[in-house]
């Protein structure tokens, strides 16, 4: 007999890899905040000390935010601490949070496959341009949303797996008593 406790390997594969990929967007996004932390201490330092500031500081860190936004925005929603996602299942009663969760991650999912697609399509309609001062593709400032997307889509589609298998384990879904 097995133990009803446990999850089918189907789940456990399933939540490794997706849990891996919310690591990997954590630590993307935390690779981001310090080198844009870093390239900004330069420009201080060659705006007051060398009186020559960097111009390419501005346009690498409009790249590095929508990494940090996007991605840390993907790695919530896996993670369950994305408060547009939950706040809402929060503030009703318990018997409404099922449909609540159950309606969040269909709307997050089909957002997800939106901003996947249209994100592809945005990324080749801007891959031939390029940024004014640092001459890399204009399409770079959308990828991080076509990625975020198809995220999305994973990790919304992982949540609704285990909610109709019955083992969801958000702590803000239905009550247990």
């Amino acid at each position: 007999m097995s133990d009803p406790n446990t999850k089918p390997r189907f789940l456990q594969l399933m939540d490794q890899f997706l849990d891996l990929l919310a690591r990997i967007c954590v630590l993307l996004a935390g690779v981001a905040i310090v080198f844009m932390t870093a390239i900004f201490a330069w420009l201080v330092f060659g705006r007051y000390v060398l009186n020559d500031t960097p111009t390419w500081v501005e346009q690498v860190s409009l790249l590095l935010v929508m990494v940090i936004a996007f991605l840390g925005a993907a790695a919530g929603v896996h993670n369950h601490t994305h408060l547009s996602v939950v706040i809402f299942r929060n503030i009703v009663p318990s018997w409404v949070r099922t449909i609540f969760v159950f309606v969040s991650d269909v709307l997050l999912a089909g957002f997800g496959a939106m901003m996947f697609w249209y994100g592809i399509e945005l990324t080749k309609f801007k891959w031939d341009t390029l940024i004014p001062l640092i001459q890399w593709s204009e399409g770079l400032r959308s990828l991080p949303m076509t990625i975020s997307g198809a995220l999305l889509f994973l990790f919304a589609t992982g949540h609704l797996i285990r909610l109709f298998m019955g083992r969801d384990e958000r702590q803000d879904n239905i009550d247990q008593g």
